[in-house]
Parts: C-alpha cells; sequence; structure tokens
C-alpha cells in the first residue's frame, strides 16, 4: 500500500464531510456536531501527513497512532449524525466504508512500522 493512497483518501474524506456538513442545519446542537467531525476528519489526514516528516520511527508511529485514534472518533460522529438526522444513511454508509478503508490502512501501516523497528 502506498502512503500517498492513504494520505489521499484521508484528504477525500475530509473534503466529503465538509461538504456534507455544508447541507446541515447548524441550529439545535447541529453546529457542535458539525465543528466536531470537521475537526476530527481533518486531523487524520494531517496527522498521516505529518508522519511523513516525523523526527523518528516512535515519532511517526505516535503520528500515524493518533491518526487512527481520529479515524475511529470521525465514525464516532458520522454515526451521531445520522441518527439526528444530519446525514442519510446512504451517507453515513459511504462515510464509515471510506474511513473504515483509511482505519485499516492505518493499522496495517502502525504494525509494518512496529515490527520494521
Amino acid at each position: 500500500m502506498k502512503d500517498s493512497e492513504m494520505r489521499d483518501r484521508a484528504k477525500s474524506l475530509s473534503i466529503r464531510i465538509i461538504r456534507e456538513c455544508k447541507n446541515i442545519d447548524a441550529r439545535n446542537g447541529g453546529s457542535v456536531l458539525i465543528n466536531q467531525i470537521i475537526r476530527s476528519a481533518t486531523s487524520i489526514g494531517a496527522n498521516i501527513h505529518e508522519a511523513n516528516y516525523a523526527a523518528s520511527k516512535a515519532d511517526f508511529i505516535n503520528k500515524l497512532q493518533i491518526a487512527l485514534k481520529e479515524c475511529y472518533e470521525t465514525e464516532y460522529w458520522i454515526d451521531l449524525l445520522e441518527e439526528i438526522g444530519g446525514f442519510s444513511s446512504d451517507c453515513k454508509k459511504e462515510l464509515l466504508q471510506e474511513s473504515g478503508i483509511i482505519r485499516r490502512m492505518l493499522v496495517k501501516s502502525i504494525h509494518t512500522a512496529k515490527t520494521n523497528s
């Protein structure tokens, strides 16, 4: 797997989430959820990008682990936004599918980095 594919997927997921959030009513607490999901989704790609400039192998692994945590958090917000009517069930399915792919890529990359230490 190429690191660039993981970065590209993370960036695409962030863009998709930002675009989907433009359609959510920000009233009645929606703005809090929108801010949370955009923060966590964009953090996935930011941490993957930062990992490429890590000062050490441990720093590299740490950045990928942070990206993984942000991926799990993003999945939580996706689920919550679907439950309150912010995302359609089809949108939720597509977003979770993509975040799942990124999550598995991160897990594999972390495992590979740890075993090659």
